[in-house]
């Protein structure tokens, strides 16, 4: 019998056992690369100089400058958190889409999409939004299911608009631009709000009862609404003909940053008769214009090539640092909770990495990545049916794990198929993280929705909760096939940026 042939097996079954038995995640993987390392060497059949590449290893993980994007990251969302930053959009968009059928609810994905570029942290949108906006949509007639499905898609928007630490971890893991892989994660993202606002739609014309308006009394700036919401509006079809000038332009990525943001100046002085007339409009652009400086800050300075994610995250959390202290929300407990969960979150991500890095060495050690290949190489349909394959994996996975483990544990596996039969690793990447995007509202262990259940009002029941987040998923699941479809434009979209 060889032995070595079911040495890569042998290490999956070890793992799930490990895994089944409640041991941590980080430490199961871990344990399993080691038990199954000294079994290896015992029966010889790994070789013992492998192990000693794993310091190095160990030292490449802490002195990579990318990871550092997580910590700043997180710590800014949850900086944001507490600024009320949140509130303020919030109350602003919902007084602003009130007097439509739905407008609480659109309000909310408006939002979640500001939140998820600004923030890029699922649980501090989740929960932001469930304190928020959750009761007053309850208040005013809404149906608890629709309520909390619109709180729930919304704030997994985060997962998949930049600055993700999904696509953050994912291009570490895959050995592309996390550039690119913001460039990409773009058009999907684009897509899934806008799916999110054609749903509310639709439920606002067929079942209009469960999304009622806000009534007049509910709306102080009433009658003010079409004029703030037509001034919105100009600014974005400004900044777009901007942008678009400068590229016909050919000017640099720096100079059509400053030439758009120049034409929004300008925009601003034509309009300040209006803004001075109409409070709902200046409340409006006060409450967007910090989270729109911080996303150009952020988001605008890694699309535009001027510098890699760790630098603009840096530049991110000073900026959360200076939105909550003029909002007079800064202070010692706050910053230490921020810094503590921080500390939690990233140990968690370094520890979970370590881990798999151990079990990949000596996996690869014992080819097991041969295996891999082999089984994944195979699979029936070629190209596609490779894909359909890892997309079911990731969503039964998501069933279970946290998108962390899969990112760190799947991932790697996964990519030697798709390194094997060519498939672009941007556009494989994508796909995943769409997919991942569904494992935040997938019970039993969806994080969204046990995020919601600790702030949501006894009154709404967790079976609602459950079953408000099954439209989102079918639609999450649709944008899914959109980017499968649309591979060239994607890519074509990404190298043209």
């Amino acid at each position: 019998m060889d032995l070595h042939a079911f040495m890569p097996p042998l290490m999956f079954l070890g793992l799930i056992v490990f895994l089944l038995s409640g041991y941590p995640v980080a430490f199961a993987l871990g344990a399993t690369g080691i038990v199954f390392g000294f079994l290896g060497i015992a029966l010889d059949l790994f070789p013992p100089a492998l192990l000693r590449a794993m310091p190095d290893r160990i030292f490449g993980i802490m002195s990579n400058q990318l990871l550092l994007a997580i910590p700043f990251f997180t710590l800014m969302g949850l900086l944001l958190e507490r600024s009320g930053l949140a509130e303020d959009l919030l109350d602003t968009m919902g007084q602003l889409f009130g007097p439509l059928r739905g407008g609480l609810a659109l309000s909310v994905v408006f939002v979640g999409a500001i939140l998820a570029a600004t923030t890029g942290v699922v649980a501090a949108s989740v929960m932001a939004m469930g304190l928020i906006s959750l009761p007053v949509m309850l208040k005013y007639g809404y149906n608890p299911r629709l309520a909390s499905g619109v709180i729930l898609g919304s704030a997994t928007l985060a997962q998949i608009i930049p600055p993700s630490l999904v696509l953050i971890v994912m291009a570490d893991q895959l050995g592309v631009s996390v550039g690119d892989m913001y460039k990409a994660a773009l058009i999907p993202a684009a897509f899934t709000v806008g799916l999110y606002f054609l749903y509310v739609i639709a439920v606002a014309l067929l079942r209009p009862q469960a999304v009622p308006a806000l009534p007049p009394e509910a709306r102080p700036h009433a009658g003010k609404e079409p004029e703030a919401a037509f001034a919105l509006l100009s600014y974005l079809l400004v900044g777009v003909g901007a942008w678009k000038l400068g590229e016909f332009l050919r000017l640099p990525a720096w100079l059509e940053g400053l030439e758009v943001l120049l034409g929004l100046f300008l925009w601003t002085l034509f309009l300040l008769p209006r803004i001075r007339r109409n409070a709902l409009l200046r409340r409006a652009l006060f409450s967007m214009v910090p989270p729109l400086v911080l996303i150009f800050l952020v988001l605008g300075t890694v699309l535009l090539g001027i510098a890699t994610p760790t630098a603009p995250a840096a530049m991110g959390v000073v900026g959360a640092l200076i939105l909550a202290l003029l909002n007079r929300c800064l202070s010692f407990p706050v910053l230490y909770q921020a810094m503590d969960q921080t500390a939690k979150l990233t140990a968690f991500v370094i520890f979970i990495l370590i881990g798999s890095t151990m079990f990949s060495l000596v996996f690869r050690g014992v080819d097991g990545d041969l295996w891999v290949d082999g089984f994944l190489s195979n699979l029936p349909g070629g190209e596609v049916g490779f894909i359909v394959f890892v997309m079911a994996v990731v969503f039964l996975l998501g069933f279970f794990i946290d998108f962390f483990e899969i990112a760190f544990i799947a991932l790697p596996l996964l990519a030697i198929g798709a390194e094997s039969l060519n498939i672009d690793k941007v556009w494989f990447g994508l796909l995943v993280g769409v997919n991942l995007q569904t494992s935040f509202l997938t019970p039993p262990f969806g994080f969204a929705l046990f995020y919601l259940r600790s702030v949501a009002p006894k009154e709404v029941r967790t079976v609602d909760i459950y079953l408000g987040g099954v439209p989102f998923i079918l639609l999450q699941l649709l944008v899914l096939v959109l980017v499968y479809f649309l591979k060239d434009p994607i890519l074509h979209f990404v190298s043209g940026f």
